[in-house]
């Protein structure tokens, strides 16, 4: 079994939730932080600590703070997994330190020129990769190709989807609609190793194909919130209906609330823990830095899941193609 190493100090609800999420996991979970804040919380559950005692703030400058905080909790749970001793990590802490972390400690894969930020939205029956998520707003024609191929071995490990479909975000299914890295990206692509469907469109995000949707950070980050927020604003209005109707037929309430509820959990973007970061010789998970305990314990079961998977391998393999 995968053992993982958690930023136990990163998130606005660490270390209280960061330590329940790692006990609800069912994981085997290495927590690195503040022994004399984590020891009380663990109690007799006998997770191991690795002791801490610096933590980077999301204030900080993520590459000037990882220099000046050797000891942060961040970079002693990257040197874990880069020493071998864990198979990844998770952090819901500053993305801007936890990818710098990875990729100043753990390294960049040979031939990978930028680690990029891949999220899982709640599409189709499997859900479906979106990269990149914001660590890359201006790319060029072989970042795009590499995050393809990157974004592909994902869905084989984490989703399950053998040959998975990859569409290339744009305003227009036509191979010459875009600007000119999107006609020059869509014409790489077609000949990667990878199963390349063709443009595709910002509603494709939540439809049936593609199985990856590739794109550079800044627009892929937009397209993202933008989802989640219509997603939040359709919940609510159910919710706002359904009160109404449950207030007049009161007996229809066991009928309906199992499945609202349900629907919540499919939606919640706690239902998949985080984002991937791709590219770095290690499986690291970046959480939201709100996370709850129930999205802590998802990011560690996803980053578990995709060390046993052999996500690394996989990438390597595409990339070697």
């Amino acid at each position: 079994m995968a053992r993982i190493a958690l930023d136990a100090m990163g998130g606005d609800h660490a270390p209280v939730e960061t330590v329940a999420g790692a006990v609800a996991s069912g994981v085997d979970v290495v927590l690195v932080g503040d022994e004399a804040q984590l020891a009380p919380l663990v109690g007799d559950t006998g997770l191991p600590i690795v002791h801490a005692d610096e933590v980077i703030e999301m204030s900080d400058d993520p590459a000037k703070a990882l220099r000046e905080k050797r000891q942060s909790s961040i970079a002693v749970a990257a040197k874990l997994v880069s020493d071998g001793e864990v198979d990844g990590m998770v952090s819901a802490g500053s993305t801007g330190a936890a990818m710098a972390a990875s990729a100043m400690i753990i390294g960049r894969m040979k031939g990978v020129s930028r680690p990029v930020i891949a999220a899982v939205v709640p599409a189709g029956e499997q859900g479906k990769i979106v990269l990149d998520a914001g660590a890359n707003p201006d790319v060029k024609t072989k970042h795009l190709v590499q995050f393809a191929i990157m974004g592909a071995a994902l869905a084989e490990a984490r989703l399950g989807i053998d040959d998975p479909t990859v569409g290339l975000l744009n305003i227009g299914h036509e191979p010459g609609k875009g600007r000119h890295h999107e006609r020059d990206a869509h014409e790489a692509l077609s000949k990667a190793p990878i199963n390349f469907i063709g443009n595709v469109e910002g509603y494709d995000i939540v439809g049936d194909q593609p199985d990856v949707v590739v794109t550079d950070g800044f627009t892929g980050n937009v397209a993202l919130k933008t989802s989640e927020g219509t997603s939040r604003f359709v919940m609510g209005a159910i919710k706002q209906e359904l009160a109404e109707v449950l207030t007049e037929r009161p007996d229809l309430t066991e009928l309906f609330l199992p499945r609202l509820a349900a629907l919540r959990e499919r939606l919640h973007p706690e239902s998949y823990g985080g984002a991937s970061l791709l590219g770095v010789k290690g499986v690291v998970t970046i959480a939201h830095g709100s996370s709850s305990r129930t999205a802590i314990a998802s990011a560690l079961r996803m980053t578990r899941e995709e060390a046993e998977r052999h996500l690394l391998d996989r990438i390597r393999s595409g990339l070697q193609a």
